[in-house]
């Protein structure tokens, strides 16, 4: 049997996560297919729109056949410990044959050769890194630019320079290469193949008339349809402007008024606020929490008097050389008590450490037979089954704190809605 993995986060699912599953049955003769998906937080600090499970059964309906949820600690972190953490699970769970990920240049020689670096980091390619950074480049940024000098640097053409600076710096490039840097340093058996992104690009938030529009666009217009004062005087809200993005279930989905309780950013602001208000009335320091230093604590005490929304804050506080989404996974980290102290013991304990099924199909049942007699690690389908019976620290914090993030979620989202809030403990598996 032919297993091929994907990593995503599905916020929401649309017609570019379709082709990408059928691509990898049609042309890469995948037999069955293995989602890792972020949980209710995603990699660039902000809530999924649609909870985990609702986000599992679309993938389930559309191809997917397997998912597992990514722990909240490297669905919420940088592109390297967002890779890390997917990559070691799907390894670990001993069946993956194939690796499919979607890339702005869909050139897996490229990112091959960028990811290379990056494992053996010649002295040319630090000495380029640290120059860039001393000039007051973001960490992205900054690599970027050495990786492209690096690749470059038997070829003094400018123009290809300039060609390599802007593919190494797009976002799924990026995303791309980080997973092929995990894969070499695990030696992994898996093997890394890439499709060309088609349509609109990561980052764009404008909707067009092309078939694949990014989850960006998507959630931006969903975001100012659902907050709008006409929208809230209607009976239901109007998806007709983006029923040719999505697939037919998914918009079944949405179009069903009793789903369409999305959270965004801003609905998380007031928690945020008093969490950082509490901390610094406790003299907490900011800095012992994930991926926030303490120049970044600088700055958001800074600025925290001028609070008003999660997303303006971020604008707040952004910089030359400090992104508004390392800003917003910071900020993200800190409202869901996320420490430093667990990144560095997962690091020394192999990343991931079990695998939070989420759902799975008919078909997806020999999938899971053969992940129970090969996988290194548990896989957990009750989660008070997981707390009473680890003694493993790793793990357990990492359960815990995917658990509270999810409880924050559903907590929100009941206050927003006027309904009683979901809980974790209760969600059952998703079975298409």
């Amino acid at each position: 049997m032919k297993i091929t993995a994907v990593i995503a986060e599905y916020n929401p699912f649309h017609n570019g996560h379709l082709y990408q599953l059928n691509t990898i049955r049609q042309n890469h003769g995948a037999d069955r297919i293995i989602v890792v998906m972020s949980g209710n937080f995603t990699q660039r600090g902000i809530p999924s729109m649609i909870d985990k499970f609702a986000r599992c059964r679309m993938a389930l309906e559309n191809g997917a056949d397997v998912v597992f949820e990514l722990p909240v600690y490297y669905a919420t972190g940088s592109a390297e410990f967002f890779a890390q953490g997917a990559v070691s699970l799907l390894d670990k769970l001993g069946v993956v044959d194939l690796l499919h990920f979607g890339s702005e240049d869909g050139d897996i020689n490229m990112l091959s050769a960028c990811a290379n670096i990056l494992v053996n980091e010649p002295a040319s390619f630090k000495l380029s890194l640290n120059e860039f950074l001393r000039e007051g480049c973001s960490f992205p940024s900054a690599q970027a630019k050495a990786l492209s000098r690096e690749l470059c640097k038997n070829n003094n053409d400018t123009f290809h320079q300039e060609k390599l600076l802007q593919a190494t710096s797009l976002p799924n490039n990026t995303l791309g290469i980080e997973y092929i840097k995990a894969l070499v340093q695990r030696k992994s058996t898996i093997t890394p193949i890439t499709l060309k992104r088609e349509g609109n690009q990561y980052h764009e938030l404008t909707l067009s008339d092309e078939q694949f529009a990014s989850a960006n666009a998507i959630r931006s217009f969903l975001h100012g349809l659902s907050e709008s004062d006409t929208v809230k005087e209607c009976d239901s809200l109007d998806f007709s402007r983006i029923q040719t993005q999505l697939p037919e279930s998914v918009c079944k989905y949405l179009v069903d008024k009793s789903n369409q309780k999305f959270l965004f950013s801003d609905d998380f602001s007031t928690i945020l606020y008093y969490k950082l208000l509490n901390d610094l009335q406790s003299d907490k320091r900011l800095e012992e929490y994930y991926d926030v230093t303490e120049s970044i604590g600088d700055i958001i005490i800074k600025n925290l008097s001028g609070f008003t929304t999660l997303s303006d804050f971020c604008l707040t506080c952004k910089s030359k050389n400090l992104t508004y989404n390392r800003i917003s996974r910071c900020l993200t980290h800190i409202m869901l008590d996320l420490r430093q102290e667990q990144i560095q013991e997962y690091k020394t304990t192999d990343y991931t450490s079990y695998a939070r099924l989420l759902g799975f199909t008919e078909n997806g049942k020999d999938v899971l037979k053969l992940i129970k007699a090969n996988s290194s690690i548990p896989i957990v389908t009750k989660l008070p089954k997981a707390l009473k019976e680890w003694n493993h620290t790793s793990s357990l914090s990492s359960l815990k704190a995917d658990i509270h993030a999810s409880q924050l979620y559903y907590m929100m989202q009941g206050q927003k809605y006027y309904q009683i809030a979901k809980n974790e403990f209760t969600q059952e598996i998703i079975r298409v």
